[in-house]
């Protein structure tokens, strides 16, 4: 990467609302998800296994930063548990279906992150 879209992303990052953050941590994952796709293709067990860490880590940092005094923190909790769950039996059994299935509830929530935030901003 080059100096310039280093700065770039650098920037973009530091002058993202937490909602945005949010929806670059979902982006993040799925890229990684789809990557460790790719690498399960290939046969390519390392670069399956360090993309797959990459969104747990993601998932991981989701969970931490939930708020907990809000009851809807509960429900995301939930979904972060099952797509954790997906994500780290996929890795031990390097199966593609619960990848997906995974990768799938990833994309649910941020649909469903990219509507809110377009709620927030109508309102």
């Amino acid at each position: 990467m080059t100096n310039a879209a280093m700065a770039y992303k650098n920037n973009k990052i530091n002058t993202a609302s937490p909602a945005e953050l949010t929806l670059m941590l979902y982006e993040g994952a799925i890229k990684f998800c789809n990557i460790a796709l790719i690498g399960m293709e290939e046969k390519d067990i390392m670069k399956t296994h360090t993309n797959i860490m990459k969104a747990e880590r993601i998932i991981e940092e989701l969970r931490a930063t939930l708020d907990h005094k809000y009851p809807v923190a509960e429900d995301f909790e939930n979904i972060y548990a099952v797509i954790y769950d997906r994500l780290v039996r996929a890795n031990i059994k390097k199966d593609p279906e619960l990848l997906k299935d995974g990768l799938e509830y990833l994309r649910e929530i941020r649909d469903v992150w990219k509507e809110v935030m377009k709620t927030a901003k109508t309102a």
